[in-house]
C-alpha cells in the first residue's frame, strides 16, 4: 500500500496470540503500529518487542465491545498519526461453557460483544478517516468455524464467526466504490492461549501440529501489502493435519 511510507496500522487483540504475530510481522514491514486490547502489560510488553526489533508500535487498552471507548481510540489514533491504513480485527474470545447441552446466555451475549459487536465497533470508527483518504484495509479474524459448521467451538462462536464473515462481505459491496476493501481472514485451529479455555484442552503434540501464531502473522501481512486496487476478500487456511478431517482421541465424540 503506498502512502508515502506513512502507513498505520491498528491491531485489535494485539497483546497475545494473532494480534500479536500480526502486529509484529507489519512492523517488521516497516508499518507503525497500534496495538489494543484489555490488558496493559500484555500490550506493553508487545511494543518493548516491536521496539526492541526495530519497529515502531504504541498501546492503547481497549474493550471493543464499548463503542465510546473504540470512538475514543480511533481518534485519538488520528489526532496523532492522522491517518489509519489498516485495520486488523483481532479482538476474540470463546468460553468453556460452549454446547448447548451448558451453553449460558452470559456467555452468549458476552461473544456476540466482542466477537462480532466489536469488530463492527472498530469498522465503524476507522470509515470516516479512511473513506476521507480513499483507501484503507480491514483485516476481520474470523475462524474455520465462520466457514464451515463444525460442532467443536459451539454455537455462539460458531454463529458470530459466521456473522464476520457476512459483514466483511457486505462492507466490500458498499465500500470498494471508496477505494476501501476487507478480507476475513478465517484460520482452522492456531496454537493461541485461547486453548486453555477449551473443555479438553489440546495435548502439546497437537498443538504443535496446529497453525502457530507467526504463520497468521505473515497472512495478515501480506493482505496488507497488496497494492489498493487488490481485494483479498476471503482466506481460508488450517494446519495441513486438519483435525477436523482426521479421527483423533481428543476430538471424537
Amino acid at each position: 500500500m503506498s502512502n508515502n511510507g506513512k502507513r498505520l496500522a491498528w491491531v485489535t487483540g494485539g497483546g497475545s496470540g494473532i494480534g500479536e504475530a500480526g502486529a509484529e510481522a507489519l512492523a517488521a514491514d516497516g508499518w507503525t503500529v497500534v496495538v489494543s486490547g484489555r490488558r496493559k502489560d500484555a500490550l506493553d510488553a508487545v511494543v518493548a518487542k516491536i521496539s526492541k526489533n526495530g519497529g515502531k508500535a504504541e498501546a492503547i487498552p481497549l474493550d471493543v465491545s464499548k463503542p465510546p471507548d473504540v470512538n475514543k481510540a480511533a481518534e485519538q489514533i488520528l489526532a496523532k498519526h492522522g491517518r489509519i491504513d489498516l485495520l486488523v480485527n483481532s479482538a476474540g474470545i470463546n468460553v468453556p461453557k460452549r454446547s448447548w447441552a451448558d451453553m449460558e446466555l452470559e456467555g452468549w451475549n458476552k461473544l456476540v460483544d466482542i466477537n462480532l459487536n466489536g469488530v463492527l465497533y472498530c469498522m465503524r470508527a476507522v470509515l470516516p478517516a479512511m473513506r476521507a483518504q480513499k483507501d484503507g484495509c480491514i483485516i476481520n479474524v474470523s475462524s474455520w468455524a465462520g466457514r464451515h459448521v463444525s460442532k467443536m467451538p459451539g454455537p455462539a462462536y460458531t454463529t458470530t464467526k459466521h456473522a464476520v464473515l457476512a459483514l466483511t462481505h457486505s462492507f466490500n459491496m458498499d465500500e470498494c466504490v471508496n477505494g476501501l476493501r476487507a478480507c476475513c481472514l478465517s484460520p482452522g485451529e492456531v496454537a493461541t492461549p485461547i486453548l486453555k479455555l477449551r473443555p479438553v484442552v489440546p495435548s502439546e503434540e497437537e498443538q504443535a501440529r496446529m497453525l502457530q501464531s507467526e504463520d497468521l502473522g505473515r497472512t495478515i501481512a501480506f493482505v496488507a501489502s497488496m497494492p489498493p486496487r487488490v481485494c483479498m476478500n476471503e482466506i481460508l487456511i488450517s494446519p495441513t493435519w486438519n483435525r477436523g478431517f482426521v479421527q483423533t482421541p481428543s476430538n471424537r465424540d
